[in-house]
Parts: structure tokens; sequence; C-alpha cells
């Protein structure tokens, strides 16, 4: 037996299940707070805190919090930040991008019926996506288009729509799909790592000096992580676009792609607006009937 492509295989095999599990625990905590945050009463009168409620789990009544003011001093070194469940995700899926894909990048990203490119150069272009994704999407959110969300949200999907064009027509069509999660995935890494952390650091160090905490910091923080929780259903969905190979290797993959991450971007909506007690069950009904009417369409067009 050879040692080095077993290895490979177990490295492969444990980096897939971290990936996995880290992933679970990062979505799972980003759906958890921003349920919380819409869930929370905030009709209350206090000077330390601006929302409250109580959960049930495992035969335990659980009383939460939302502070104004910092915790007692004591709490302050025990807090528990969730950021490594972020970072291993991104970790592991950047080990397994190279340990799968780039390792034998002339077969799984060079499209052999479209451009031709060396390995070299279709994983250059790979990492090039990645970085110029975020560059775009970090200077979108710190340019005046946050003001208006329904401009902000029109320029985000036309430029998906781009984004998923281009690549279809450069990489092989799996490896197309799998990159716009790529590049989702890498801008919510980014948002965690230079945006959310970085401001609850600097919120932490000011309660520790007994300074004014500065709340722009907080929805800045907000504002990126609820970016992420309406990122992670399409992210997910191009993780596991190996297993629909009808619509990854269709003519018009690229207008399916994004057209499935706006009806699942409005399911996402549905159920944070339920989270704060606002049913708007027309918004579910609209994302069910849009993706039943791509099927048939997609039916249609087949036959």
């Amino acid at each position: 037996m050879e040692y080095l492509p077993y290895t490979v295989k177990w490295l492969e095999a444990i980096l897939r299940w971290g990936h996995v599990l880290f992933a679970i625990l990062w979505v799972g905590n980003s759906f958890l707070f921003n349920y919380l945050d819409n869930k929370l009463n905030k009709n209350i009168i206090s000077k330390e805190a601006d929302g409250e409620g109580y959960l049930m789990h495992s035969g335990y009544y659980y009383k939460l919090m939302r502070l104004k003011t910092s915790p007692p001093t004591d709490y302050m070194n025990r807090l528990v930040i969730f950021k490594w469940q972020s970072y291993l995700t991104f970790i592991t899926g950047m080990l397994l991008l190279a340990v799968i894909y780039y390792k034998n990048a002339g077969i799984l990203i060079v499209d052999r019926k479209g451009i031709q490119f060396s390995p070299l150069i279709a994983i250059s272009l790979s990492l090039l996506s990645l970085i110029v994704g975020w560059i775009i999407y970090d200077l979108l959110c710190k340019s005046s288009l946050m003001k208006n969300n329904t401009v902000f949200l029109t320029v985000c999907i036309i430029i998906l729509f781009l984004i998923s064009y281009t690549l279809t027509q450069l990489f092989s069509d799996k490896f197309a799909f799998l990159s716009v999660g790529l590049i989702l995935g890498t801008n919510m890494f980014g948002n965690v790592f230079t945006v959310i952390i970085p401001n609850q650091m600097n919120i932490i160090n000011s309660s520790k000096g007994n300074e004014k905490l500065d709340m722009t910091l907080s929805l800045a923080a907000k504002q990126r992580s609820i970016h992420n929780n309406y990122s992670t259903f399409l992210v997910l969905f191009t993780m596991l676009s190996g297993h629909y190979s009808f619509l990854v290797y269709h003519q018009y993959n690229w207008i399916i792609l994004v057209l499935i991450g706006i009806i699942l971007g409005l399911a996402r909506h549905y159920f944070n607006l339920r989270g704060r007690n606002i049913h708007r069950l027309y918004i579910l009904f609209i994302s069910i009937f849009s993706l039943i009417t791509l099927a048939v369409l997609l039916l249609i067009l087949k036959n």
C-alpha cells in the first residue's frame, strides 16, 4: 500500500467531517442570535437592558437579557466569544479546496469544453475571485448604498448574476457553482474576521477601561451578522451542488443559481420576520411557488 495516497484519503475525510461540523456550529450560532435579537421583548424600561426574554431547554427555564451596559467585572474575563466556529469553517474549507480541487485543477476546475487554462492559471483565477469578491462586497458595505436596503440588495443581485455567468464561462460547471459558494463563504468569514470580532474586542476593551461604549460598532457588527444570516441558505445550496447535477450542468445554470438564491433569500426573510412576530405568510408562499414555477419551466425547456 502506498502511504501517501492513503494518508491523503484520511486527510480528506477528517477535513470534510471537520468542515461540516464547524459549519453546523457557525450556522447554528448565527441563526440562534439573530432569532434572539428578533424575539426578545424590546418594550421594557431599564437602564441596563434593551431586551429580555425566556427560553426553555432540557427542562430548565433560561432568562436572557440584551444589555446596554457592560456586565459585572468578574464576568468580563469569562465572556464566551463565538469566533472559532467561523475561523475553523473557513480554514478547513480552504484546505479542502487545496487538497481536492487545486491538487486536481486540470481535471476538476478547467472546463474541457470551454476556455482552456493551465492548472496554475485556473487556481490563480479561483483565488483572485475570492479576493475580488470580498473587496467589492466590503466596499459596497462601506458605501452610501447601505443607507437604502432596496438599492443595496438590487446591486448585490446584479453582481451575483455577473459573478455566476463569469464563473460558469471560466470553470467547469460543478466548480463554478462551488466557487459562488466559496465567494459568499469567504465574505461571511471576512465579516467575522474584519468587522464583527474586532468591533466586539473594541467594545470589550472599552468596558474594561470604563469608557463609554461606541454603539456604532455594535450596529456595524450586527449589520454584517445579518448579511451572513441571509447568505447561509445559498452557501449551503452551493456546497451541496454536487448532489443535483441536473441543475449544475443545465444550459442556463448560472441563471438558475441566482434565481434559487433569491428564492432562498425570500424564505430566510420570512423566518427572520416571523422571529419578530411579523407574520408575512405570503412571502413564504411566494418562495415556494417560485421554486415550483422554476422546476416546471426547466421541465418545459428540457422537453
